[in-house]
């Protein structure tokens, strides 16, 4: 993957430097913190390391061993989650002035010299958010451990229903960059906490119009321990996507327009749910009795079933069309 230095990036505003800030949450992660923040290059301005309540007390490690003047530690005192961290140095950094704020995770698992790729599209005013996409390349999927890639498409899949970014892929990747200006119209307290919080982050910003940009970039797996069970969050990230789904279809087609679309979208799943209903009942009814259903029987479950999952395609072919294509910050 080519390389570009901070000043081709940032060639676009050749008036001044841009404020960069990078966010590094930090749990268990003392034994990689310090060669993460040495890989930050020049193009930063400042690094914000969050010590989230963590146990080998790594905010004090970078305090006593980093002498890098661009870092501030900030402290967490109970655990917060990501989110949490994250939120915590989203608003330090917003309260300096940062224009781009950058996260990075403190485990090794991102490239700080990534950033001026990462940062690309937000600088040449193309998008308000960047994130990693590790399966840009086959190469990149062939490093992956095998659970991790099943565990990502499953979440990948359910991501694109309940944050409208049907293009966008890898949305549990923790490397992002923001707009501050775009930030700045996020509520940051109702974010999520814990690991859904780049998930989250993706349905906040649709629901703000903000345009979102996938980075292809390789993501380095060493032998740190995962903090993320993927056995364990797909509930937990099902549960969320559901909630979120809802909660986008009537913030964007309900409250905001209504459309045929929203007329589709209602009618189909209400005809699928009473077609299948009703199907499911009939057929529990002439089994019991051992009776073969009437034809009249079976297509009065059949056709509004069919009817409605027509209207349902219908619908979401108009939503994978409709995400943000212009960017809030020049809005703004």
């Amino acid at each position: 993957m080519q390389e570009l230095s901070p000043a081709a990036i940032i060639a676009d505003h050749p008036e001044r430097d841009l404020i960069i800030a990078v966010v590094i949450p930090a749990y268990k992660v003392s034994q990689t913190i310090l060669s993460v923040i040495g890989e930050v290059g020049a193009e930063v301005t400042k690094i914000y390391v969050v010590d989230d309540g963590c146990p080998e007390q790594t905010g004090i490690v970078v305090q006593k061993n980093c002498l890098d003047p661009r870092v501030e530690v900030l402290f967490n005192r109970a655990n917060a989650g990501v989110g949490g961290a994250m939120i915590t140095g989203y608003a330090k950094a917003l309260s300096d002035g940062a224009e781009i704020i950058v996260k990075v995770d403190g485990d090794g698992q991102h490239n700080p010299k990534f950033i001026p790729l990462l940062i690309k599209p937000i600088v040449q005013g193309r998008a308000d958010y960047t994130k990693g996409n590790r399966f840009f390349t086959l190469d990149s999927v062939q490093s992956m451990p095998p659970i991790r890639i099943f565990g990502n498409a499953v979440l990948s899949f359910m991501a694109k229903l309940s944050t409208g970014y049907w293009d966008i892929f890898d949305p549990t990747n923790g490397y992002t960059a923001i707009h501050a200006k775009v930030l700045a119209e996020l509520p940051l307290e109702k974010l999520s906490k814990r690991f859904f919080f780049e998930t989250d982050m993706l349905f906040r910003l649709y629901t703000i119009s903000a345009v979102v940009a996938d980075v292809p970039m390789k993501a380095i797996y060493g032998d740190e321990p995962s903090n993320l069970r993927i056995s364990k969050v797909i509930p937990e990230f099902l549960f969320n996507h559901a909630i979120n789904c809802c909660k986008r279809f009537f913030y964007c087609y309900l409250l905001r327009s209504f459309s045929v679309f929203s007329i589709e979208a209602i009618l189909g799943s209400t005809m699928v749910i009473c077609g299948t209903t009703v199907g499911l009942y009939e057929w529990w009814r002439y089994a019991s009795h051992n009776v073969a259903a009437p034809l009249g029987t079976i297509m009065l479950a059949v056709l509004p079933t069919l009817i409605g999952i027509q209207f349902i395609l219908s619908f979401l072919n108009w939503d994978s069309r409709n995400a943000p294509n212009y960017p809030l910050n020049r809005r703004l």
